[in-house]
């Protein structure tokens, strides 16, 4: 399209008053009411200009009906009782703050490392 040496892009940007910084991301989720898009392995670009932010993302796209991840969501907070008692004897936390965490990492033995820190 255009040849333009990076480094001379680079200032003209500057001078315009923009900057991008390159994010390491390895996943965006875009939620919708009725679909999430996710995009794998992206390329974000975060991009400033005149006080305002915006985001450049390439990558392979996916679209996911939203009930299909709360009815994955669902499976993965099914925790019994007995894992519950586990995790209370291991740290010595009340059942309220276990199951707090056991529904943001989905697993009982990061659940114990993170009560423990």
């Amino acid at each position: 399209m255009f040849n333009v040496n990076p480094k001379q892009m680079q200032k003209m940007m500057q001078q315009m008053g923009m900057s991008t910084i390159e994010l390491d991301a390895t996943e965006v989720r875009i939620i919708c009411p009725d679909k999430t898009i996710i995009i794998e392995n992206p390329s974000v670009q975060k991009i400033k200009m005149h006080g305002q932010t915006s985001f450049q993302i390439t990558g392979t796209e996916t679209e996911v009906d939203n009930s299909q991840l709360e009815e994955a969501a669902e499976e993965k907070e099914d925790f019994s009782d007995e894992d519950i008692k586990i995790i209370m004897e291991q740290t010595g936390k009340s059942r309220e703050k276990i199951e707090k965490v056991l529904k943001e990492t989905g697993d009982i033995a990061e659940t114990i490392i993170m009560l423990n820190k």
